[in-house]
């Protein structure tokens, strides 16, 4: 039996931001048959394209948000950029069943690897600098390598400096003056990185989806593969380091951690509190999507038990080979193409994505040695 507080279609559910994410969750959300408003300052941002309504105001404009909760009978959010006053305020009226925790944790790096460390969790060694002295002192106590980070923002490799020798030193200390705090971090050796992407609802129950194992180029993802070529132990430790985080964090709705994998040990990486890159593959390769799950949590819904369909791949598109992809063969005949109807091309930037799968784990590495011979 359904509670009273559950969202049912056709209410409108509230989006804060307008890029792929959102676009995703949108989809997720018309197909189940509910209504769309998106708050983005972008006018026909990829989520407005398919969202009702559109709110086109910066993020962390009062009167916007406002309109959005008029519009709105529940709100959720596809960045961690969100402005946590702005979060905070929708939480006290009842219209974010997220909450503001996870954004305000998860948008600091020094708050982020604090809270792991006080878990339990195995994060590697790091210093919060925020000068070029303090940071020279802190790489006294690290050992090289390490890889030095703005608290906040950054993604894909920006706002990260890798440090490999002592001569990268100097250039450590001046990023260190460029920027209010910075945190380094021991860099870990690591065998693989992998992706636990899980979902929790309302009522405390968690689904996990399938463990992806990711593939970076120039510090981008490439492709994420399910099934993860990783042992029962590695599989059990990645599980119990997550399900602490989303007790730790009283989680709503897909969440994402990226950990690193070494020998028989993981080391939790970064997290996402909102679907991930990584979790794409799900919505051909499981039975429910990580899109479709979160819309489910964050209406009140009982979660669907989760199951992989079979072997699968996502693989990025970025602006510089989007459009040689839509030409390219092996793509229409093995591949689902999403793209996610961004305006401007740019190189390095997410435009889509392509989800291969078969029957087999080889049968689709088959396919995507076709279809990287093919963009050459």
């Amino acid at each position: 039996m359904l509670k009273n507080n559950v969202i049912l279609p056709p209410q409108t559910i509230g989006i804060i931001g307008g890029g792929q994410l959102g676009r995703m969750m949108a989809l997720a959300a018309k197909y189940m048959g509910y209504r769309v408003a998106v708050l983005d300052p972008t006018p026909d941002c990829p989520t407005a394209q398919v969202a009702d309504e559109q709110v086109t105001a910066a993020y962390d404009d009062q009167a916007g948000v406002e309109k959005l909760m008029e519009l709105s009978a529940v709100i959720t959010y596809e960045f961690e950029n969100v402005d946590v006053n702005a979060a905070e305020f929708l939480s006290q009226k009842g219209k974010l069943p997220q909450g503001s925790t996870a954004l305000a944790v998860t948008q600091n790096r020094e708050r982020e690897k604090t809270m792991m460390q006080e878990s339990g969790l195995p994060v590697p060694a790091f210093s919060i600098v925020t000068n070029a002295s303090e940071c020279e002192t802190a790489l006294e106590l690290i050992q090289l390598p390490a890889v030095m980070k703005t608290l906040s923002g950054g993604y894909d490799g920006k706002g990260q400096h890798k440090l490999t020798t002592k001569s990268d030193i100097p250039e450590a200390m001046t990023f260190a003056d460029e920027h209010d705090a910075s945190i380094i971090e021991e860099w870990i050796p690591f065998d693989k990185e992998i992706s636990v992407v899980f979902t929790r609802g309302q009522s405390g129950e968690v689904t996990f989806f399938p463990i992806g194992e990711n593939e970076h180029r120039e510090q981008i993802l490439y492709k994420t593969t399910v099934p993860a070529s990783i042992n029962e132990t590695i599989y059990n430790k990645a599980l119990k380091a997550a399900r602490i985080i989303a007790e730790k964090l009283e989680v709503i709705g897909t969440f994402a951690v990226e950990m690193f994998v070494k020998g028989d040990d993981v080391y939790v990486n970064e997290m996402a509190p909102r679907p991930h890159n990584s979790g794409h593959y799900t919505i051909e390769g499981c039975n429910v999507s990580q899109f479709h799950q979160h819309i489910r949590a964050v209406c009140g819904l009982p979660l669907i038990p989760v199951r992989l369909l079979h072997p699968t791949v996502m693989v990025n598109l970025l602006g510089e080979e989007a459009g040689d992809a839509l030409a390219k063969g092996t793509v229409w005949e093995h591949g689902f193409i999403h793209f996610y109807g961004k305006e401007t091309v740019k190189a390095k930037r997410k435009m889509g994505h392509i989800t291969f799968t078969g029957e087999t784990l080889d049968e689709v590495n088959h396919r995507i040695a076709a279809y990287e011979e093919e963009m050459k």
